[in-house]
């Protein structure tokens, strides 16, 4: 804590003052007394999330600094032609537990825990002092080690303060069109902290063969047609998903009868492009963290090197594979040895060509490790 972390947990705490309450906001002192710092206190996994040192204090004031200091960084780094993006990082900007993002002028505001309502006023208050405001959206963002759900949220997600937008919100990233729904519980159908992954991928999409397996709404298919993929195909479990996905061609001027979109499982889809001798110039693989399908459920520590081996089975020699993970407990390292393994079982080899991960509105605090949560890399079969 003195370098910085930013968590309290549980077990670290060998006393505390009477009567506090989740959302209150508590000094947390060594044991030798030596003040650390403020913050806001949880009966959940995290105890205390530290906000500030010792010398500053939990205010409206300081609230509205830190969004300050937040889009001085994104008024540096967010392109004209992007609408999209991460205002506030939790942790990572110094306001734990707390991510708010931007889609013009509307704001949703993501809480990991129900003691942070404390302080959602005076945010709220900041976000609509700083900017021309037309909307305020909450989401939860509960961690599975703590006892809530969406269900038993104290306070349900959605419209907080403004006018809402009814149906799809057209934004942009990198001039490319998006429709993002802000009252989705969980995602709103874009993810930008890819938007530093497709930059780079843009020139190479052009005269390309492109699967792009649990593509949600397809935003990287409308990337890959856009630049030049003469064919895509997008898989999908979810209805949807991939009516918003067809939705996203439309909204770019390409004609989505000239591409795919398949409501398929993964698993089966790739096992009957390979039995069909189907082959791809680019495959991306990008699944979500926790899924149910008809193979049951899928686990990403036990799945992901079988996904890359069947897609490495229909990939074209000299092809790249786009892999990635969302999960922050896994090491890059691990992630790599996970490619390697499923390399390994489709008997290929592979060059990486590329590393990346979350964009730039995503930063990674140097004290907070956690912060590089994305991997992200291309490889190409060499074999």
């Amino acid at each position: 804590m003195r370098r910085g972390f930013p968590w309290v947990y549980p077990k670290e705490v060998t006393g505390r003052g009477k009567g506090i309450k989740p959302g209150g906001v508590v000094k947390v002192l060594s044991p030798q007394g030596q003040e650390l710092g403020s913050g806001i206190f949880d009966d959940g996994w995290i105890a205390v999330r530290l906000f500030c040192g010792p010398k500053e204090q939990i205010n409206p004031a300081f609230l509205r600094k830190k969004l300050q200091q937040a889009q001085a960084l994104r008024d540096t780094i967010i392109e004209p032609n992007t609408s999209a993006y991460r205002l506030t990082h939790g942790e990572n900007d110094g306001l734990p537990g707390i991510r708010i993002d931007r889609y013009e002028a509307h704001f949703r505001i993501s809480l990991d825990s129900p003691s942070l309502l404390s302080i959602l006023d005076p945010i709220c208050d900041a976000i609509e002092a700083l900017y021309e405001t037309r909307a305020i959206y909450l989401a939860w963002r509960f961690d599975p080690r703590d006892r809530f759900n969406a269900k038993s949220a104290p306070q349900p997600p959605g419209l907080i303060r403004g006018h809402g937008h009814k149906g799809p919100l057209r934004v942009t990233e990198r001039g490319l069109n998006c429709l993002v729904d802000l009252h989705g519980a969980i995602s709103v159908g874009l993810f930008s902290d890819m938007r530093d992954n497709r930059a780079w991928l843009e020139p190479y999409w052009g005269g390309q063969r492109v699967l792009n397996l649990f593509a949600h709404t397809a935003f990287f298919s409308v990337a890959a047609a856009m630049h030049g993929a003469t064919e895509v195909f997008s898989i999908d479990l979810s209805d949807a998903y991939l009516e918003r996905a067809e939705a996203n061609f439309i909204a770019n001027q390409l004609d989505p009868s000239l591409h795919h979109f398949l409501r398929a499982d993964v698993r089966k889809a790739l096992d009957r492009f390979r039995r069909q001798g189907e082959l791809f110039h680019r495959i991306i693989l990008d699944p979500p963290s926790f899924s149910h399908g008809p193979e049951g459920v899928m686990s990403l520590k036990r799945d992901y090197p079988g996904l890359v081996a069947a897609s490495l089975r229909v990939l074209e020699p000299d092809g790249w594979f786009i892999g990635a993970l969302n999960l922050g407990e896994i090491s890059p390292r691990d992630f790599h040895g996970w490619v390697r393994e499923g390399a390994h079982k489709a008997g290929v080899e592979l060059q990486l060509i590329f590393e990346g991960g979350q964009a730039s509105d995503f930063p990674a605090a140097t004290q907070f490790p956690e912060g590089r949560y994305l991997k992200f890399g291309v490889w190409r079969r060499v074999d």
